[in-house]
């Protein structure tokens, strides 16, 4: 990975977003993508969840919000679901999850490596919290940087 947030370039991320929002148009869940040049001393896990929280993720009416947060100069990622959706997928998902991005980060292919995440847990998403007549998007699709 480059040393800075732009390792994506502007229509690779645009591709990521395009993947949310048709992740997104089959269920009520929320995804974010987050990168950030570093966790520094902090647990990754823990600044994700901190992210999770900035980005007011926590706030989905059904708790089906999904973060991929990425710490790009520390080559690390988490993948943190909201309580709504960690109750309901199996048991192995997060982890086939991380497996699937690490299999495209590993050859370099960052921003496919988001893709499948992004549309993995869209598929679990859209299994347990079906799109309906009603639905609202919450959050913004926007890639987040900080």
């Amino acid at each position: 990975m480059k040393k800075d947030l732009d390792f994506l370039s502007k229509e690779e991320e645009e591709e990521i977003v395009e993947a949310i929002r048709t992740a997104e148009g089959r269920t009520s869940g929320e995804i974010r993508v987050h990168l950030e040049k570093t966790v520094g001393d902090k647990d990754i896990f823990d600044r994700a969840m901190e992210v999770f929280h900035m980005l007011k993720m926590d706030n989905t009416k059904a708790e089906n919000g999904v973060l991929i947060y990425v710490a790009v100069e520390d080559r690390n990622f988490v993948i943190y679901g909201d309580k709504g959706i960690n109750d309901v997928v199996p048991s192995d998902f997060w982890e086939s999850t991380k497996d699937a991005i690490v299999a495209q980060f590993k050859k370099g292919n960052f921003k496919q490596g988001l893709i499948d995440g992004v549309l993995k847990a869209g598929e679990q998403l859209k299994k347990h919290f079906p799109w309906t007549e009603d639905n609202e998007n919450e959050l913004s699709n926007k890639i987040s940087k900080a």
